[in-house]
């Protein structure tokens, strides 16, 4: 009688790992590469995992913090949102045989998992500190999952909060509430340049009207230096007159040629002025009047 033999063999792909069990029972992991079982001694391949990185997308719905305002009035949190937390783990090789035996369904273990963890951490949030510390919420979520799942024989490499979506018309709402602020702010900013611009401009007159009245100053100081010149020439040169009779000569020759400039200027309308020897001797004298009272307030000023 000859023996009878009967081997089945079994190809393990890289980054896998196969579950050998004989007679029902596990016996141990098969590594990548072939293998041979004898069927004969209840020996037999029941499985293969693989021990490369997954990614489980996990779609989650809570509400923020509930914020009560001074009217007891509910403010704009407390309100439903979407969180997409994306979950990348791996089957640890040392451990297969409790990923394979242990779980029926690790995804929805997994799932269960940042549901309850997430659903536990928002409520306590308001929408802003949401946005601001969902790295929090991923590593709460990471550290939960890495002590349940670790008995299983997964490893959770990565947890990341990819997405946090309000309700559209929460959305527009703070989009409203941003613009809103944003124009607050501008036109805060607008009043400042607006009154710097009016500082400034007033300032510039007021240096204008400074300018302008030390300009005429100067320019009255000038015509009385230029008279006081006159007068004291005539009076050296013409003996017998005196200092009035030649401030009278000069305010008569100064009303003629003033006179004449009128006429000459075709662009002046109609002028009517008094005129006479009595006329000439007024305006004389208040022409001489105003140049003293110049000379005078140059004298003050020095």
């Amino acid at each position: 009688m000859g023996n009878t033999y009967c081997i089945l063999g079994g190809c393990i792909d890289q980054a896998s790992v196969g579950v050998v069990e004989r007679w029902g029972r596990f016996e141990h992991i098969a590594e990548p590469g072939c293998h041979f079982f004898n069927p004969l001694a209840g020996q037999w391949l029941a499985g293969v995992l693989s021990t490369r990185i997954n990614s489980l997308d996990v779609k989650i719905e809570t509400k923020t913090k509930r914020i009560i305002n001074f009217n007891f009035e509910f403010s704009l949190d407390n309100v439903f949102v979407q969180l997409v937390c994306s979950i990348q783990y791996r089957v640890v090789k040392a451990s297969a045989d409790d990923a394979f035996y242990e779980l029926q369904n690790p995804r929805e273990q997994i799932q269960a998992y940042v549901f309850d963890v997430v659903r536990a951490l928002v409520p306590m949030m308001t929408l802003d500190a949401l946005f601001e510390q969902k790295g929090e919420v991923a590593k709460s979520v990471l550290e939960e999952l890495e002590k349940v799942m670790g008995a299983y024989g997964y490893s959770i490499e990565h947890i990341l909060m990819v997405d946090i979506l309000p309700d559209p018309s929460v959305r527009k709402a703070m989009n409203e509430i941003n613009a809103a602020q944003r124009l607050q702010l501008a036109s805060v900013y607008k009043g400042e340049a607006e009154k710097i611009l009016q500082v400034k401009r007033a300032e510039a007159e007021a240096e204008s009207k400074y300018l302008g009245g030390v300009g005429v100053a100067r320019q009255r100081q000038a015509i009385t230096d230029g008279l006081r010149e006159n007068i004291m020439n005539f009076s050296s040169k013409v003996e017998g007159t005196s200092a009035k009779e030649v401030m009278d000569l000069i305010m008569i020759t100064q009303y003629f040629d003033t006179m004449r400039d009128l006429g000459n200027s075709s662009k002046n309308t109609t002028v009517f002025l008094p005129h006479g020897p009595g006329h000439v001797r007024d305006i004389s004298d208040q022409i001489r009047n105003g140049l003293m009272e110049a000379a005078s307030a140059h004298v003050s000023d020095v």
